[in-house]
């Protein structure tokens, strides 16, 4: 089943962009600079990381449990 149709994969891959990105701008901020277009959703990404980083990091630790004992 594709990541579209299944709303448990779907958020999988949702907050392992947030999470993604996030890093890259810590590593190398000069990559997300640019706030429009397709690299923009990215920077959004990167934001959304950055300023919720708990929940963020608690909705990780939830998705890990879940892949592991689900």
């Amino acid at each position: 089943m594709s990541a579209l149709f299944d709303f448990k994969a779907f958020l999988t891959v949702v907050l392992l962009t947030i999470c993604t990105c996030t890093y890259i701008k810590a590593k190398f901020p000069s990559l997300l600079n640019d706030r429009t277009g397709f690299r923009g959703l990215f920077w959004k990404a990167a934001r959304i990381g950055e300023r919720l980083s708990p929940w963020v990091a608690l909705s990780c630790i939830i998705m890990g449990l879940t892949t592991v004992f689900a």
